[in-house]
């Protein structure tokens, strides 16, 4: 009897999830923040979706949203023209950095020093932390507005994307190095740095590059347009949603469709694994996310597996002839996941 896909809701933002992102694992466990179009961007425990405290004081949406490796600082990026910093510990905002533009992207180096925003107004800047006030610098290059822009290649390097194209930049030089056009608008983008992969969405198609030269390893067609894709960091699946609703999960090295469901009551924008491979978050335009088992069934975080010992097999399965039992109540009883149904409905009062 196939298991079914028992997801964690999380609640409490009130428009639409447009991005989110884990931290790297810490002596406190991992994290999960999220962006949204409410102009308050939240932090959860990333194992269980608990909320931890919203950072307070960005006047418009917030586009992007990432956390340093060790979960200490929080930035994000917004339609009021900034980007901020945060202490993701006291949920303090540390900096301001003004922009000419709505700002879509930041990404922190390894060792949290610097940061790298990229917006509407087609320019990538780079932000020394330890000195907010200097003028950041600047690579220009791009024709039109930037959805992402992401360090590689031990922050060596630079990725980023605009409509249709995709390019890689040599920090040093502030040059670039490489450029990759696309067929389609790109939806979104995700570099894996062991394998030095980068994981591009455009249109239907979830395809996968070499972050370092941008050739193409595999591309694979999805049933519906693609908004968002991750692959697990194992290299054994990758996970996407879109524009059905629904999530779908492939074998990264066949191709193979291993899962679908419906995720959620709206289009699905963001995606992304834990940084230890055990579940999947997804963000949607319904205003939740939701935290998915990677192994449906196996115990971890509040999910809880119940097997049912041999000698209740047979109960089991005379169970399952009783008239008008429907199967989905079986499955559920049989793989109950404690608290799985618990939706974080509390609203957050204020920061954290």
């Amino acid at each position: 009897m196939a298991m079914r896909q028992t997801p964690l809701t999380c609640s409490g933002h009130t428009r639409p999830v447009v991005d989110l992102a884990f931290s790297g694992v810490t002596p406190y466990g991992y994290f999960l923040i999220s962006a949204c179009k409410d102009g308050k961007p939240m932090l959860r425990q990333g194992d269980t979706g608990d909320w931890i405290g919203t950072f307070l004081g960005h006047k418009g949406a917030v586009w992007g949203a990432t956390l340093n490796t060790d979960a200490t600082k929080a930035a994000t990026a917004a339609a009021d023209f900034t980007a901020k910093v945060w202490d993701a510990v006291s949920g303090d905002e540390l900096i301001t950095l003004a922009h000419k533009h709505i700002v879509k992207s930041v990404d922190f180096t390894q060792d949290s020093n610097y940061l790298l925003t990229g917006g509407q107004d087609k320019l990538l800047r780079i932000y020394d932390l330890s000195k907010p006030e200097a003028e950041p610098d600047v690579v220009s290059g791009h024709t039109s507005g930037i959805k992402k822009a992401l360090w590689s290649s031990d922050d060596k390097q630079i990725l980023s994307a605009d409509d249709k194209t995709v390019r890689l930049w040599d920090r040093t030089t502030m040059t670039e190095v490489k450029s990759l056009n696309v067929a389609m608008s790109v939806s979104s983008m995700e570099y894996v740095p062991e394998g030095q992969i980068l994981v591009i969405t455009y249109g239907k198609t979830i395809a996968f590059h070499s972050a370092e030269t941008l050739e193409q390893i595999k591309s694979f067609e999805a049933p519906a347009t693609i908004n968002s894709a991750s692959l697990h960091p194992a290299k054994e699946c990758l996970v996407a949603g879109g524009e059905d609703f629904k999530l779908y999960k492939y074998d990264y090295n066949t191709g193979e469709e291993l899962e679908s469901y419906k995720g959620h009551f709206g289009p699905i924008h963001c995606v992304r694994f834990s940084p230890d491979g055990e579940l999947y978050a997804s963000g949607s335009e319904d205003g939740t996310l939701r935290l998915w088992q990677t192994t449906v069934g196996k115990t971890y975080g509040l999910w809880k597996c119940v097997v049912p010992e041999e000698e209740n097999a047979e109960a089991a399965k005379a169970r399952t002839t009783l008239p008008g039992t429907a199967e989905e109540e079986i499955v559920a009883e049989e793989i109950a996941s404690e608290n799985s149904d618990t939706v974080y409905s509390s609203t957050p009062e204020v920061k954290a």
